[in-house]
Protein backbone atom coordinates (compact mmCIF):
# COMPACT_ATOMS: atom_id res chain seq x y z
CA UNK A 1 0.00 0.00 0.00
CA UNK A 2 0.95 3.59 -0.47
CA UNK A 3 0.02 6.52 0.93
CA UNK A 4 0.74 9.81 -1.16
CA UNK A 5 0.79 13.26 0.88
CA UNK A 6 -0.43 16.39 -1.18
CA UNK A 7 -1.49 20.21 -0.18
CA UNK A 8 -4.11 22.62 -1.03
CA UNK A 9 -4.38 26.88 -1.79
CA UNK A 10 -6.41 26.49 1.13
CA UNK A 11 -2.92 26.65 3.04
CA UNK A 12 -2.27 30.05 1.86
CA UNK A 13 -5.76 31.48 2.51
CA UNK A 14 -7.27 30.89 -0.66
CA UNK A 15 -11.19 29.76 0.26
CA UNK A 16 -12.70 32.70 -1.62
CA UNK A 17 -11.70 33.38 -4.81
CA UNK A 18 -12.52 37.30 -5.02
CA UNK A 19 -10.65 37.73 -1.90
CA UNK A 20 -8.23 40.71 -2.65
CA UNK A 21 -5.64 39.49 -0.56
CA UNK A 22 -4.77 35.78 -2.16
CA UNK A 23 -1.73 35.45 -3.16
CA UNK A 24 -0.88 34.70 -6.87
CA UNK A 25 -1.89 31.06 -8.29
CA UNK A 26 1.91 30.84 -9.27
CA UNK A 27 3.20 31.79 -5.66
CA UNK A 28 1.15 29.18 -4.45
CA UNK A 29 2.45 26.11 -6.97
CA UNK A 30 5.91 27.64 -6.12
CA UNK A 31 5.81 27.46 -2.63
CA UNK A 32 3.86 23.97 -2.63
CA UNK A 33 6.67 22.25 -4.41
CA UNK A 34 9.79 24.14 -2.31
CA UNK A 35 8.20 22.00 0.54
CA UNK A 36 8.79 18.82 -0.74
CA UNK A 37 4.97 18.03 -2.00
CA UNK A 38 4.28 16.29 -5.72
CA UNK A 39 0.33 16.87 -6.04
CA UNK A 40 -1.78 19.82 -5.38
CA UNK A 41 -5.72 20.62 -5.51
CA UNK A 42 -6.81 23.47 -8.24
CA UNK A 43 -8.72 25.09 -5.71
CA UNK A 44 -12.11 27.22 -5.87
CA UNK A 45 -12.97 27.44 -8.90
CA UNK A 46 -11.86 30.86 -10.35
CA UNK A 47 -8.78 30.78 -8.17
CA UNK A 48 -6.54 29.23 -10.55
CA UNK A 49 -7.14 30.41 -14.75
CA UNK A 50 -8.80 27.51 -17.02
CA UNK A 51 -5.64 28.02 -19.16
CA UNK A 52 -4.37 24.63 -19.71
CA UNK A 53 -0.93 25.62 -21.38
CA UNK A 54 -0.54 28.21 -18.52
CA UNK A 55 -1.03 25.77 -15.54
CA UNK A 56 0.61 23.09 -17.13
CA UNK A 57 3.61 24.91 -17.26
CA UNK A 58 4.06 26.04 -13.65
CA UNK A 59 3.25 22.49 -12.53
CA UNK A 60 6.20 21.00 -14.53
CA UNK A 61 8.64 23.79 -13.25
CA UNK A 62 6.91 23.01 -9.40
CA UNK A 63 6.85 19.35 -9.87
CA UNK A 64 3.18 18.99 -8.91
CA UNK A 65 0.35 17.21 -10.67
CA UNK A 66 -3.32 18.48 -9.76
CA UNK A 67 -4.96 15.66 -7.63
CA UNK A 68 -8.71 17.82 -7.54
CA UNK A 69 -10.90 20.18 -8.49
CA UNK A 70 -12.99 21.71 -6.13
CA UNK A 71 -17.06 22.83 -6.13
CA UNK A 72 -16.92 24.96 -2.66
CA UNK A 73 -20.84 26.29 -3.24
CA UNK A 74 -24.38 26.51 -2.33
CA UNK A 75 -25.56 22.59 -2.37
CA UNK A 76 -28.89 23.05 -1.09
CA UNK A 77 -30.68 25.56 -3.57
CA UNK A 78 -32.67 24.15 -6.81
CA UNK A 79 -31.59 27.19 -8.07
CA UNK A 80 -28.06 26.97 -7.96
CA UNK A 81 -28.26 23.29 -10.16
CA UNK A 82 -27.55 25.71 -13.67
CA UNK A 83 -24.15 27.03 -11.88
CA UNK A 84 -23.03 23.86 -9.86
CA UNK A 85 -23.08 21.92 -13.17
CA UNK A 86 -21.31 24.89 -15.14
CA UNK A 87 -18.92 24.57 -12.21
CA UNK A 88 -18.74 21.23 -12.80
CA UNK A 89 -18.35 20.91 -16.79
CA UNK A 90 -15.68 23.99 -16.68
CA UNK A 91 -13.62 22.02 -13.61
CA UNK A 92 -13.72 18.71 -15.18
CA UNK A 93 -13.21 19.66 -18.51
CA UNK A 94 -9.90 21.04 -17.46
CA UNK A 95 -8.46 19.06 -14.41
CA UNK A 96 -8.76 15.90 -17.43
CA UNK A 97 -6.30 18.01 -19.96
CA UNK A 98 -3.40 18.38 -17.36
CA UNK A 99 -1.18 15.82 -17.04
CA UNK A 100 -1.97 12.67 -14.70
CA UNK A 101 -0.91 11.14 -11.98
CA UNK A 102 -0.11 7.13 -12.16
CA UNK A 103 -2.68 5.68 -10.35
CA UNK A 104 -1.15 3.05 -7.58
CA UNK A 105 -2.28 -0.54 -7.19
CA UNK A 106 -4.56 -0.57 -4.50
CA UNK A 107 -6.16 2.54 -5.58
CA UNK A 108 -9.43 2.63 -6.33
CA UNK A 109 -10.20 5.27 -8.74
CA UNK A 110 -7.26 7.61 -10.67
CA UNK A 111 -7.02 11.10 -9.74
CA UNK A 112 -8.04 13.86 -10.41
CA UNK A 113 -10.70 14.21 -8.83
CA UNK A 114 -13.84 16.67 -8.15
CA UNK A 115 -14.30 17.56 -4.85
CA UNK A 116 -17.22 19.24 -3.95
CA UNK A 117 -19.08 20.29 -0.58
CA UNK A 118 -22.10 22.38 0.37
CA UNK A 119 -21.44 26.17 1.96
CA UNK A 120 -22.52 29.94 1.63
CA UNK A 121 -25.20 29.44 4.18
CA UNK A 122 -24.87 32.65 6.88
CA UNK A 123 -27.36 30.68 9.22
CA UNK A 124 -25.06 27.58 9.17
CA UNK A 125 -21.67 29.16 8.61
CA UNK A 126 -21.96 30.91 12.74
CA UNK A 127 -22.78 27.82 13.57
CA UNK A 128 -19.84 25.43 13.32
CA UNK A 129 -18.87 22.95 15.59
CA UNK A 130 -22.63 23.99 17.39
CA UNK A 131 -24.73 20.50 16.56
CA UNK A 132 -27.80 21.69 19.12
CA UNK A 133 -28.41 24.72 17.82
CA UNK A 134 -27.42 24.60 14.05
CA UNK A 135 -30.60 25.23 12.16
CA UNK A 136 -31.48 21.96 9.95
CA UNK A 137 -33.13 21.48 6.56
CA UNK A 138 -36.24 20.66 5.70
CA UNK A 139 -37.28 17.56 3.86
CA UNK A 140 -38.20 19.70 0.85
CA UNK A 141 -34.70 21.48 1.04
CA UNK A 142 -32.76 17.99 2.14
CA UNK A 143 -34.60 16.15 -1.34
CA UNK A 144 -33.20 19.39 -3.37
CA UNK A 145 -29.53 19.46 -1.66
CA UNK A 146 -29.55 15.54 -2.77
CA UNK A 147 -30.93 16.34 -6.17
CA UNK A 148 -27.95 18.87 -6.96
CA UNK A 149 -25.79 15.41 -5.09
CA UNK A 150 -26.45 13.12 -7.62
CA UNK A 151 -26.37 16.40 -10.57
CA UNK A 152 -23.10 17.29 -10.12
CA UNK A 153 -22.06 13.42 -9.62
CA UNK A 154 -23.56 11.92 -12.67
CA UNK A 155 -22.01 14.54 -14.57
CA UNK A 156 -18.23 14.22 -12.97
CA UNK A 157 -18.56 10.89 -13.91
CA UNK A 158 -20.10 9.91 -16.76
CA UNK A 159 -19.38 12.71 -19.31
CA UNK A 160 -15.78 12.97 -18.10
CA UNK A 161 -14.81 9.73 -16.00
CA UNK A 162 -13.73 12.01 -13.01
CA UNK A 163 -14.57 10.35 -9.62
CA UNK A 164 -16.58 12.53 -7.75
CA UNK A 165 -16.27 13.07 -3.29
CA UNK A 166 -18.39 14.61 -1.60
CA UNK A 167 -16.61 16.51 1.34
CA UNK A 168 -18.70 17.12 4.40
CA UNK A 169 -17.48 20.76 5.53
CA UNK A 170 -17.91 22.81 9.06
CA UNK A 171 -20.11 25.47 8.22
CA UNK A 172 -22.21 23.65 5.74
CA UNK A 173 -25.57 21.54 5.63
CA UNK A 174 -23.15 18.82 5.68
CA UNK A 175 -21.45 18.40 9.02
CA UNK A 176 -22.81 16.64 11.97
CA UNK A 177 -22.99 12.93 12.47
CA UNK A 178 -26.23 12.43 11.88
CA UNK A 179 -26.24 14.51 8.79
CA UNK A 180 -22.76 12.70 7.19
CA UNK A 181 -24.98 9.60 8.15
CA UNK A 182 -27.98 10.16 6.40
CA UNK A 183 -26.05 11.66 2.94
CA UNK A 184 -23.66 8.81 3.08
CA UNK A 185 -26.85 6.25 3.12
CA UNK A 186 -29.17 8.07 0.28
CA UNK A 187 -25.93 8.53 -1.95
CA UNK A 188 -24.57 5.37 -3.45
CA UNK A 189 -21.05 4.80 -3.77
CA UNK A 190 -21.44 4.00 -7.61
CA UNK A 191 -22.56 7.86 -7.83
CA UNK A 192 -20.12 9.17 -5.27
CA UNK A 193 -17.41 8.87 -3.08
CA UNK A 194 -16.35 10.91 -0.02
CA UNK A 195 -13.10 12.83 1.44
CA UNK A 196 -13.33 13.05 5.07
CA UNK A 197 -11.48 15.84 6.71
CA UNK A 198 -9.97 15.28 10.38
CA UNK A 199 -10.06 18.91 10.78
CA UNK A 200 -13.59 19.24 10.36
CA UNK A 201 -14.71 16.12 12.00
CA UNK A 202 -12.70 17.49 14.90
CA UNK A 203 -14.80 20.66 14.51
CA UNK A 204 -18.07 18.66 14.21
CA UNK A 205 -17.25 16.98 17.69
CA UNK A 206 -16.41 13.43 16.19
CA UNK A 207 -13.01 11.39 16.39
CA UNK A 208 -11.15 11.20 13.00
CA UNK A 209 -9.84 7.55 13.26
CA UNK A 210 -13.06 6.32 14.69
CA UNK A 211 -15.52 7.59 11.78
CA UNK A 212 -12.60 7.17 9.07
CA UNK A 213 -12.39 3.07 10.24
CA UNK A 214 -16.16 3.23 10.41
CA UNK A 215 -16.82 4.48 6.63
CA UNK A 216 -13.61 3.07 4.81
CA UNK A 217 -15.17 1.70 2.20
CA UNK A 218 -16.91 4.85 1.47
CA UNK A 219 -14.00 7.05 1.48
CA UNK A 220 -11.72 7.90 -1.36
CA UNK A 221 -9.74 10.54 -0.30
CA UNK A 222 -8.56 12.19 2.84
CA UNK A 223 -8.01 16.19 3.89
CA UNK A 224 -5.54 16.16 6.81
CA UNK A 225 -5.84 18.91 9.51
CA UNK A 226 -4.68 20.12 12.58
CA UNK A 227 -6.68 21.56 15.30
CA UNK A 228 -5.55 24.13 18.18
CA UNK A 229 -7.38 22.53 21.04
CA UNK A 230 -7.21 25.88 23.12
CA UNK A 231 -8.49 28.13 20.42
CA UNK A 232 -10.97 25.62 19.64
CA UNK A 233 -12.24 25.89 22.60
CA UNK A 234 -12.85 29.39 22.85
CA UNK A 235 -14.46 29.58 19.30
CA UNK A 236 -17.23 26.96 21.02
CA UNK A 237 -17.94 29.35 23.12
CA UNK A 238 -18.89 31.83 20.87
CA UNK A 239 -20.93 31.88 17.34
CA UNK A 240 -18.39 32.63 14.69
CA UNK A 241 -18.23 31.53 11.16
CA UNK A 242 -15.78 29.06 10.28
CA UNK A 243 -13.63 30.87 8.23
CA UNK A 244 -13.41 33.58 11.02
CA UNK A 245 -12.43 31.19 13.63
CA UNK A 246 -9.53 30.17 10.73
CA UNK A 247 -8.17 33.46 10.57
CA UNK A 248 -8.09 33.31 14.79
CA UNK A 249 -5.59 30.24 13.94
CA UNK A 250 -8.34 27.05 14.90
CA UNK A 251 -6.03 25.05 12.17
CA UNK A 252 -2.72 24.89 12.90
CA UNK A 253 0.05 22.82 10.87
CA UNK A 254 0.00 19.27 11.57
CA UNK A 255 1.99 17.67 14.53
CA UNK A 256 1.40 21.02 17.05
CA UNK A 257 -2.47 20.06 17.38
CA UNK A 258 -5.35 18.14 19.02
CA UNK A 259 -5.22 15.32 16.62
CA UNK A 260 -3.78 12.11 16.99
CA UNK A 261 -1.73 11.69 13.38
CA UNK A 262 0.49 8.58 14.42
CA UNK A 263 -2.74 6.72 15.30
CA UNK A 264 -4.77 7.63 12.14
CA UNK A 265 -1.56 6.28 10.16
CA UNK A 266 -1.90 2.93 11.86
CA UNK A 267 -5.61 2.67 11.12
CA UNK A 268 -4.82 3.78 7.80
CA UNK A 269 -2.18 0.78 7.19
CA UNK A 270 -4.56 -1.42 8.74
CA UNK A 271 -7.19 -0.60 6.81
CA UNK A 272 -4.88 -1.03 3.56
CA UNK A 273 -5.79 2.90 2.54
CA UNK A 274 -4.02 3.34 -0.77
CA UNK A 275 -3.95 7.20 -2.54
CA UNK A 276 -3.87 10.67 -1.80
CA UNK A 277 -4.04 12.26 1.79
CA UNK A 278 -3.95 16.80 1.28
CA UNK A 279 -2.80 18.49 3.80
CA UNK A 280 -4.72 21.53 4.69
CA UNK A 281 -4.67 24.79 7.46
CA UNK A 282 -7.26 27.40 6.22
CA UNK A 283 -6.17 30.63 7.31
CA UNK A 284 -6.33 34.57 6.58
CA UNK A 285 -4.61 34.89 3.45
CA UNK A 286 -3.10 38.59 4.75
CA UNK A 287 -1.26 35.40 7.04
CA UNK A 288 0.06 33.63 3.71
CA UNK A 289 3.48 34.91 4.49
CA UNK A 290 3.91 32.34 7.05
CA UNK A 291 2.43 29.51 4.54
CA UNK A 292 5.75 28.07 3.42
CA UNK A 293 7.16 27.68 7.07
CA UNK A 294 3.56 25.58 8.02
CA UNK A 295 3.25 23.96 5.19
CA UNK A 296 7.00 22.75 4.99
CA UNK A 297 6.58 22.08 8.78
CA UNK A 298 3.19 19.94 8.55
CA UNK A 299 4.83 17.78 5.40
CA UNK A 300 8.08 16.99 7.47
CA UNK A 301 6.09 16.20 10.53
CA UNK A 302 4.20 13.66 8.38
CA UNK A 303 7.17 12.08 7.11
CA UNK A 304 8.95 11.50 10.44
CA UNK A 305 5.57 9.36 11.89
CA UNK A 306 5.36 6.94 9.06
CA UNK A 307 3.21 8.26 5.69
Amino acid sequence: MSIRIACAPSCWGVDDPKNPYLPSWQRVLEEAGKSGFTGIELGPYGFMPLDVDAVTAELKKNGLTIIVGTIFDDLVSASNRENLLKQTDDICSFITQLPRDEQEPGQRFATPYLTYMDYFHPERATTAGHPDTAPRLSPERYQDMLANIRAIAERAWTNYGVRPVLHPHAGGYIEFADEIEQVIADVPKELSGFVFDTGHLYYAGMDPETWIRRFIDRIDYIHFKDVDQAIYEDMLKIEIDFFEACAKGVMCPIGTGAIDYPGINKALREIGYTGWVTVEQERDPRNSDTSLRDVTRSFQYLKSVGY
